[in-house]
């Protein structure tokens, strides 16, 4: 039915191809590229031996716009899957503009030189996107993404009216190692550090960063430490689910994890901002990110459960109604499928998810748009099919 480019080969790359390989029907033809050729021969071999997809691999330096748009035209892709860095979003946006190539990705953009994410330089897009007759889809990720979804499924099926959504999301995961992240250190690192935010009644309320901290006991995972942080698809959510006055995010660290970041904040190792090392400007985040694990290799090594859902509060016919919507995954299953642990397999499949949307035609529409703004039907049938199932409760205990 169609050919995917697939730009990234980290860990949640690797759980797309995977994905892309298990539905051959859909994803005939896929194309891995990556500045790690190395990594994308990798994955690509992984998967030679059982599935129909055609795959192959290319070198590519994603911020370069004028070699993105030469592969694009060599290849000839229906849809371009961006699981590469956030910073490299618009220059992946320029070339599929282009080449008149439709787009997907699983985080907003974020500028390289400062600790700041939101939705306005992609949502600048949209006409653009528009006029060529294609579609890019935002944050088809798990939170972003399925989140969204989530919330549209609920106020399709369960609401009048939204008023209050809380995202959770917890992994309760064990790696091992005394400190590590789950997915790309400096993003992470960076997400946590900032200051916390959430929406009411139209306004954001900002908080000093992880300054917010209350329990929750999650269903499969029991009691975890939450944490108020700001977090994209507060935003678009705000504009998409009509009456809703409070969106939080809430992510669980551990006193472990908490007191290893601090300590790395205290000495600066965090920070973004270039210092003169032995004659180079190096931003100590980056070296850190360097000695830090690899999230890719944490697969094999990580033991336990996430779970990510929605609470969301309101109103139907005309009596309150509390509605939670969740996921839990296994970190050791998603391993054994894929080769990659948990937190990549939630990203991955919903990324796959999202494509198939388009190239079936379910979510094609000219322009720019975030998951909600789609019917969250075919996306919710398939999160069960694609191994991310998802459990309804109709009596859950509050945040607060």
């Amino acid at each position: 039915m169609g050919k995917a480019m697939i730009i990234g080969a980290g860990g949640v790359a690797n759980v797309v191809v995977h994905k892309c390989c298990q539905n051959p029907d859909v994803f005939e033809e896929i194309l891995i590229a990556s500045r790690t050729l190395a990594r994308c021969d990798a994955i690509r071999d992984s998967v030679a031996s059982w599935t129909r997809t055609r795959v192959a691999t290319a070198h590519l330096d994603a911020d370069n716009v004028e070699e993105t748009v030469a592969l694009i035209r060599a290849f000839r892709p229906d849809i371009v899957i961006n699981v590469a860095l956030p910073y490299q979003d618009l220059a992946i946006m320029d070339a599929c503009l282009a080449t008149r190539t439709h787009y997907l990705d699983t985080a907003n953009y974020e500028p390289r030189d400062e600790a700041k994410f939101e939705y306005k330089w992609q949502w600048a897009y949209r006409e653009r996107f528009e006029q060529e007759g294609i579609t890019a889809v935002l944050g088809s990720g798990f939170d972003p993404g399925v989140s969204g979804v989530f919330c549209a499924w609920a106020q399709k099926h369960h609401f009048d009216e939204i008023h209050e959504i809380d995202i959770l999301d917890a992994n309760a995961g064990d790696h091992g190692y005394p400190f590590a992240t789950n997915f790309n250190p400096e993003i992470n690192i960076r997400e946590i550090t900032a200051k916390g935010s959430y929406i009411q009644d139209g306004t954001w309320v900002e908080t000093e960063p992880l300054e917010v901290k209350k329990v929750y006991d999650f269903p499969q995972i029991g009691p975890k430490d939450i944490y108020l942080l700001h977090h994209e698809e507060l935003e678009s959510l705000a504009v998409n689910i009509p009456g809703v006055r409070r969106i939080r995010f809430w992510m669980t660290f551990s006193e472990k994890y908490i007191t290893h970041l601090r300590v790395l904040e205290n000495v600066g190792m965090t920070s973004i901002v270039p210092i003169e090392f032995r004659g180079l400007q190096v931003a100590p985040i980056e070296f850190l990110k360097a000695v830090l694990p690899d999230p890719a290799s944490l697969g094999p090594r990580t033991k336990g459960k996430t779970n990510i859902g929605c609470l969301i509060r309101g109103v139907k016919d005309g009596k309150p109604r509390d509605y939670y919507v969740y996921n839990v995954c296994d970190h050791e299953s998603a391993y054994a499928e894929v080769g990659s642990q948990a937190i990549s397999y939630t990203t991955g499949v919903p990324a796959m998810i999202g494509a198939m949307m388009v190239l079936t035609g379910k979510w094609l529409r000219p322009g720019v748009h975030n998951v909600e703004e789609f019917d969250p039907d075919p996306f919710m049938e398939q999160l069960i099919r694609q191994g991310l199932p998802w459990i309804e409760d109709f009596s859950p205990v509050p945040v607060d």
